[in-house]
Order: structure tokens, then C-alpha cells, then sequence
């Protein structure tokens, strides 16, 4: 039995398949790029692009296979309206479908697969179970809903599929939108809330998603869907004041009305010149927080990281980016004087 990766080379594919290494199993990373990561000494790389079936049928599947589905396109970089259907369907929805068509070819059965908490769109109940209603807002969201259908589609034909739904993945090597926090707090400028934020924020660690996923494969794979957040998330006003301490900033956090910055928001995005994307800003004051005790009770799964830690590990690696390059600079300068 092989564990195939597709998307293995990204953000949660690099941290499962290192541990599935780590573990002795034999571990097979199929990306469209790769990385120099120490654990491809002792796993398979095949170039992939998901979204062409031929490509796929260069990968050998093969019916006892455990096959994890990791490949997406993400809300950042930041895409235009008139763009975002062709940037987001090709990978999240097709590519899925070429995946799971090629399992089918060769018996395989077994798949994990990462959606989103953005499935949900506004909050109807909260916390957020996975019963919730699915009324995404955006063409993000809509694709990683429409997997979910496809994969209930091949369920009922003798397939065994798991589903997560994180909240915002967070950990080393992805800063996505905080890297915006980030430079504001840094040059001490005020730091905007759309609404009072009094709203809790919940992120989820790169590492607990890695765990999840093998804890299904361990749990031999059940038909389910599984939110995936932290424990006990503060209000994003507390969340941000102690970023804002932890790096001696003079920033300060400025309320701000929803309704007024939401439609202004959306005037921006209706004239092709986001500054956010709406599945973003339209749930940004709401309480969008997950309830995970599926995961907890049916795999024996946990966050082990919180969300203030995880807060301040990005931004410990945002400013060690900023120091190399400033490193690196100042080499090169004295280079050019010399």
C-alpha cells in the first residue's frame, strides 16, 4: 500500500507526507512543484497537474492505495470578480474529478479530501456544525461545495471518502492576508476591524490539519465531513492587542461600522479592483466559529495549538523573511561598493 499525495508539495501536503515518512510508510508526493524538503530522499515525486487527466494516469494507483486530495486554489493571491471562476474551478472542482476518475480506473477507493469552512457562507447557527446549511458566497467556496457533492455521488458507488473543513490554515510558510496585518502593525499604523471585534476569530494549524488526515486514514476512512478550528478562539480585538504588544508596535485597533465597510467593499469588488475577497469581508463580524467534536469523538483528533501562538509564530516568520532579505541586501550593497 502506497499513500499518494496530490498537492503534497503545499502548505498541509509537505507536513503529511514528512510524517507518513517519518512513520516508515512508502509515500508518493504528486505536485506541480517541488520543494527541497529533506523527506523526498525517501519518498516518490511525480510532476502533476491535476487539472490534466493524462497526467494523473502517470501516477500508479493502485487498488489498496490510501490517495489524499491537498491540491487547491487558495483566496490568496487576491483574483478579481470577472477572473475567479477560471482561476478557482479548473483545480478545486476538476481536478478532484480527474483524481477520483482515476481512482476509479484502478479500484482505488480510499480518499481524504480538504474543503473549507467557507462551504457555510453567513452564520445560521453557531457554533458551526457540520449540518450547517452550505450557502457559500464566492466561487472559492462554491467549488469546494460542489467536491463535496461529487464526492457523496461516489460514496454511494462503494467509495470510502473523508472530508475536512478547516478555518484559516495557518504555520510556517503561508501568510496569505496576514502579511497585510503584518506590514501595518509594523510601520505602527492603526489596525482596521470591520465591526467591533468583539467576534471571536479561529484559526486552525497547519500541523493539526497534517494529523487529521492520518488520524482518517488510521480510522479507515469514513464517509464523513469534519470541521477542523481551535479550541476556544479570544475575540479578535484581544487576538490582535497581543500581537500588537508582542511587537512593540504603536498600532492601534480601530472599530469600524460592518454595514459602511462591507458596502464599500463591495463597491470595489463590483468594479474589478478587490481589496478583499468578499467570502473574507461579509463574515468578517460574524460568529464563524466551528464546532470540531465530530473529529474529536469519531478519530480521536485534537488541536494541539492555539490560536495566539499560532498568531505569533506567523508573524516570528514574517519578520525573519523581512531580516534575510534586509540580510541579503546589505551584502549585496557592500558587494557593488567594493
Amino acid at each position: 500500500m502506497k499513500h499518494i499525495i496530490f498537492g503534497g508539495d503545499g502548505f498541509v501536503g509537505r507536513h503529511l507526507a514528512e510524517r507518513l515518512v517519518r512513520e516508515g510508510e512508502d509515500v508518493v508526493v504528486a505536485d506541480i512543484v517541488k520543494s527541497d524538503l529533506p523527506h523526498y530522499q525517501h519518498c516518490q515525486y511525480f510532476e502533476i497537474d491535476v487539472t490534466d487527466p493524462e497526467q494523473i494516469q502517470t501516477v500508479d494507483i493502485r487498488s489498496d492505495d490510501m490517495v489524499y486530495n491537498l491540491s487547491a486554489k487558495m483566496l490568496s493571491p487576491l483574483q478579481p470578480r470577472a477572473k475567479r471562476h477560471d482561476f478557482f474551478w479548473p483545480v478545486n472542482f476538476h481536478g478532484v474529478e480527474n483524481i477520483i476518475n482515476a481512482m476509479a480506473r484502478s479500484d482505488a477507493s480510499r480518499l481524504v479530501h480538504f474543503t473549507t469552512d467557507m462551504i457555510y457562507g453567513h452564520t445560521y447557527a453557531y457554533p458551526q456544525k457540520e449540518d450547517h446549511p452550505a450557502n457559500p458566497l464566492g466561487e472559492y467556496g462554491l467549488s469546494k461545495l460542489k467536491t463535496e457533492e461529487l464526492a457523496e455521488t461516489w460514496r454511494d458507488r462503494g467509495m470510502q471518502i473523508s472530508i475536512f473543513r478547516p478555518r484559516l490554515i495557518i504555520g510556517p510558510g503561508r501568510l496569505g492576508i496576514l502579511s497585510k496585518l503584518f506590514k501595518l502593525i509594523d510601520w505602527n499604523l492603526p489596525v482596521p476591524m470591520i465591526g467591533s471585534g468583539r467576534n471571536p476569530y479561529q484559526f486552525i494549524s497547519v500541523y493539526d490539519c497534517a494529523s487529521a488526515a492520518r488520524l482518517a486514514w488510521k480510522c479507515d476512512v469514513p464517509n464523513e465531513a469534519y470541521n477542523l478550528g481551535s479550541d476556544n478562539p479570544p475575540p479578535v480585538r484581544d487576538l490582535l492587542r497581543s500581537l500588537i504588544d508582542y511587537a512593540g508596535s504603536s498600532s492601534f485597533l480601530l472599530p469600524t461600522p460592518a454595514w459602511l465597510v462591507k458596502r464599500t467593499l463591495d463597491l470595489f469588488d463590483l468594479v474589478n479592483t478587490p481589496i478583499m475577497d468578499p467570502e473574507q469581508y461579509l463574515i468578517a463580524d460574524e460568529m464563524c466559529i466551528l464546532d470540531c467534536t465530530k473529529a474529536k469523538e469519531q478519530l480521536g483528533w485534537n488541536a494541539d495549538y492555539g490560536d495566539s501562538d499560532m498568531l505569533l509564530a506567523a508573524y516570528k516568520e514574517y519578520r525573519c523573511g523581512l531580516d534575510s532579505k534586509s540580510g541579503t541586501a546589505r551584502r549585496q550593497s557592500r558587494r557593488k561598493i567594493i
